[in-house]
């Protein structure tokens, strides 16, 4: 098989949540640990930093692989899902891994278990995948993002250097739980004996589980949201867009001026975890200097390839795309929206099938006109189904057939001065970009 035919074969014969969702999800890590012993156990070779979490966990994934490479280190860095190449899931220092590795590796493993039965899902195969290219190119240390919860994600084999859980909210709720306190329990099924572990943000609803936790497991236990904090953030143009803040330790600014190539606005949140993350590795052993963290965080979409996140692409009218998806994600994206300058709002809007959009239709501005419209994977919602539901919250738009015909549509309509938005999946955003 080629590249293509590779890939062809992943996704046809593979289950694959990013398509099919739950059916796909396995709840428990048999094949995981299965295939790593075929492979002789990569995930043992290499040293690793395990992140979790509602939101920002891809967000924090690439910002802390982007500062560690910016102080000499070989990084890996492992993502889900990916927006345009399946390669994006897998990359060393920003390189996704090469289409012959992947062709070789599918090949030579994944077809012959195909046949001996060893039913892999197509996230189990990436892992494998991933872990194994990690350990034949030596990198000094791999940056794991979680899947979907924590505890029976297939990610959840390693034994890193370090534990990160961004933060929890309402997502998954058929699979992680419908009570925040029991998504927390999932997402704290990656805390593991004695290994540091790093919350993100201090929630009233998760908190005690996660001390629970930690404590039962003797793990170091920090919230981020205690040690630092963002103020004066803004956005800041010289030579190029960046998003600027001061960041102040237990009250004291400690780095100022610190720009992002990131520019939502909810990068506030994520970056405390990660100047946290990069005090316990300082801790560890690991050479990081001050200079390697600002240009890591400065830089971290020319050094990771990052797709996505509050991303221009274009101006005039000025048209944004963000991957926000869930409840707390969309009213991060409305805030930033009512934030920007712009006459009128185009919303290009598209969502899944198997989650309860009831609560985040409740967010929408109503002001804004609506283009309704279905990513081209079986659990897209269908966009007049969409458009019937959305209308129950008085937002009023047209159906198009297509995203591709929607962002024509909403570019042609859209005066120089207004605000295009695409968002709603990370599908929908995909297709965009």
């Amino acid at each position: 098989m080629n590249y293509q035919q590779t890939l062809d074969y992943m996704f046809s014969r593979l289950p694959m949540f990013q398509r099919i969702g739950s059916a796909a999800y396995k709840a428990n890590l048999d094949n995981t640990i299965e295939l790593c012993k075929l492979l002789d156990n990569p995930e043992r070779s290499f040293k690793s930093i395990h992140i979790a979490g509602t939101n920002g966990k891809g967000s924090t994934s690439h910002l802390l692989a982007s500062i560690l490479q910016s102080a000499g280190y070989k990084v890996g860095l492992y993502t889900s899902p990916h927006l345009i190449d399946f390669r994006e899931r897998v990359k060393i220092n920003g390189n996704k891994i090469p289409e012959q590795y992947v062709i070789n590796f599918v090949k030579q493993y994944i077809v012959p278990q195909k046949e001996n039965k060893l039913e892999l899902s197509f996230f189990e195969m990436t892992v494998g995948l991933a872990f194994n290219y990690f350990a034949n190119e030596n990198v000094d240390i791999a940056v794991i993002e979680v899947g979907l919860g924590g505890r029976l994600d297939s990610t959840n084999v390693i034994s890193p250097e370090l534990s990160i859980i961004t933060n929890i909210s309402f997502d998954h709720k058929s699979l992680l739980g419908d009570t925040l306190e029991l998504i927390a329990k999932e997402k704290a099924g990656i805390i593991k004996t004695g290994i540091p572990i790093i919350i993100g943000e201090r929630q009233e609803e998760s908190k005690d589980v996660f001390i629970t936790k930690a404590v039962e497991e003797s793990a170091p236990l920090i919230f981020a949201s205690d040690i630092y904090k963002a103020k004066n953030v803004h956005h800041k143009n010289e030579e190029r867009l960046v998003l600027s803040m001061d960041m102040m330790r237990r009250g004291n600014v400690v780095y100022p001026n610190l720009e992002s190539e990131l520019l939502g606005f909810y990068q506030q949140k994520n970056i405390p975890t990660v100047l946290c993350a990069i005090d316990e590795l300082r801790k560890q052993g690991y050479f990081i200097t001050d200079t390697n963290m600002r240009n890591g965080i400065k830089n971290v979409i020319t050094n990771t390839g990052l797709l996505g996140r509050w991303q221009i692409l274009g101006t005039q009218p000025l048209i944004i795309a963000d991957t926000g998806h869930n409840e707390a994600g969309i009213m991060e994206v409305i805030v930033q929206i009512n934030a920007t300058r712009h006459k009128k709002l185009h919303f290009i809007l598209g969502v899944v099938n198997d989650k309860d959009i009831s609560s985040i239709l409740n967010l929408l501005p109503q002001e804004a006109t609506y283009y309704f419209c279905k990513a081209i994977i079986p659990r897209s919602l269908d966009a007049e189904e969409l458009a019937i539901k959305a209308k129950e919250y008085n937002l009023k738009g047209k159906v198009y057939t297509s995203v591709k015909d929607a962002l024509y549509a909403a570019k042609q309509n859209a005066d120089a001065d207004d605000l295009v938005f695409v968002g709603g999946s990370n599908f929908i955003v995909a297709e965009v970009i």
